[in-house]
């Protein structure tokens, strides 16, 4: 079949299983998980290596920190909480009396088709699969086109571990059909201007979506913050994966004065973790457009004024190997491409403030990012940049951790994305919490004196009722 075909007939089988098969049950769920776990644990090798090609250049290591670890992780907490999450929950009953009850039952919603990225191809595609599943649904999932040996890859595990019935990756499929299909949820995860192309295919057919989509998420070092502490923080989680991470610190607000400080730091930390622009622990930029467009970037900010600073010894770039120095740029302008889009490399922006108050007002301005990171042990400082800003996602004294807490919910706001998943947050948004109404014999005899014709008996039930507000 072609890949358009085989989307076509897997959706059909999955739907009408959806249909017949409408609540599969705890141990279905927990079984499913266990398998997905279990291929992932028997193929880690495969996985990174087939990562490491499609990337051109990406550390095993980083793929089973950044990735495998925690899907692995959420399959275990999902496992060990699924009852509790799938149990019906009463509610208080309204107007009516004597025995009837309310309750909430989470019903799966069906089919979920998957639309994933490249950067974290594995765990992108995965993680709202195994949300979906523990909620009862079926998923089919759509790989990047530079995700393609991975892709093949994970269509063969999952093919021989699943029946297509369940969980479905199908390689080749053209993004504008798989999002124009009928699916009952839908996951994006992407840039902002492809979601709203995305959600506009989705509202054709009433499908509801969750858009995980980015966005320039800033970093602030208060005042009273360890400057060398925040550069050891700052910069691990900036240049993993070349910094090439929906959710890195894409720019840096800093104190006047201690600019040089951190670039000391920093460039003590990297030049440890990196010992030039070969090492196999930095992750190459995943194809040729990307690379210009970063070259492009820092041209662009040395031409404008800014002060580029590279943060390892040697070669700043490997154009071969498709791979970027770890850079700093300090004091950069918004007319510059390094402050307009989200960067997406291994490009550090530097800004400072005399007052947070200029910090706020920078932030606010702007679109909501899909994660805030401050810097600082003052709780007074803490609450005063966390309610006066909006954002995805907040850490505070690290950057990018949030993603790994499997009892938090992952997901933006207004521009960086609507909707989340992970942990029971996760098993809620891919689950239609149906609400069940039991009357009870008497009190449905007591409503029934309620119908026309309407006299004093009708009027005056009403007004006992309006005085004590049921």
């Amino acid at each position: 079949m072609t890949p358009s075909e085989r989307l076509q007939a897997t959706y059909k089988k999955q739907y009408e299983a959806s249909r017949k098969h409408a609540y599969p049950s705890i141990q279905e769920r927990k079984d499913n998980l266990e398998k997905l776990a279990q291929l992932l644990e028997s193929n880690k090798e495969r996985i990174c290596e087939a990562i490491n090609k499609d990337f051109g250049g990406r550390s095993v290591n980083e793929t089973m920190l950044l990735e495998l670890m925690p899907l692995l992780g959420s399959v275990t907490y999902a496992k060990k909480r699924l009852k509790k999450w799938s149990k019906a929950r009463s509610r208080h009953v309204g107007l009516t009396f004597f025995g009837a009850s309310n309750k909430l039952i989470p019903q799966p919603k069906g089919v979920v088709g998957v639309v994933t990225p490249w950067n974290y191809p594995l765990f992108l595609a995965l993680s709202p699969a195994i949300s979906a599943m523990a909620a009862g649904n079926r998923c089919i999932v759509k790989m990047a086109a530079n995700s393609q040996n991975l892709c093949r890859l994970i269509d063969e595990l999952v093919s021989a571990s699943f029946d297509e019935e369940t969980l479905a990756v199908i390689p080749g499929t053209s993004a504008r059909e798989f999002s124009s299909m009928p699916w009952d949820h839908m996951v994006f995860t992407g840039s902002a201007a492809t979601g709203k192309v995305v959600m506009e295919a989705a509202s054709k057919n009433l499908t509801p979506v969750t858009l995980e989509l980015g966005g320039k998420s800033p970093t602030i070092i208060a005042p009273d913050y360890d400057v060398a502490t925040a550069a050891e923080r700052v910069t691990f989680t900036k240049f993993l994966n070349a910094g090439q991470t929906c959710v890195a610190p894409d720019y840096l607000f800093i104190q006047e004065g201690k600019v040089d400080e951190f670039v000391q730091q920093a460039k003590k930390v990297v030049a440890g973790r990196y010992d030039g622009v070969n090492n196999d622990d930095l992750t190459a930029i995943i194809d040729e457009a990307a690379f210009n467009r970063l070259t492009a970037t820092l041209a662009d900010a040395k031409e404008k004024g800014a002060d580029v600073i590279q943060l390892i010894q040697g070669a700043d770039q490997n154009v071969e190997g498709q791979k970027i120095a770890p850079h700093i740029v300090v004091n950069p302008t918004d007319d510059m491409i390094v402050m307009q889009d989200e960067i997406f490399g291994p490009i550090l922006p530097i800004k400072t403030y005399k007052s947070l108050n200029e910090v706020v007002e920078y932030v606010n301005e702007r679109d909501r990012p899909l994660a805030l990171y401050m810097f600082s042990n003052n709780k007074s400082t803490q609450d005063d940049l966390l309610f006066r800003t909006l954002s995805g996602g907040v850490c505070i004294n690290d950057c990018m951790f949030h993603v790994a807490q499997h009892d938090m919910p992952f997901g933006g706001i207004g521009n960086s994305g609507m909707g989340h998943y992970h942990g029971e947050e996760g098993f809620k948004e891919f689950s239609k919490l149906r609400p069940v109404f039991k009357q009870s014999n008497l009190t449905s005899k007591i409503i029934l004196m309620l119908s026309p014709p309407y006299g004093s008996l009708f009027k005056n039930a009403v007004n006992t009722l309006l005085k004590f507000r049921i």
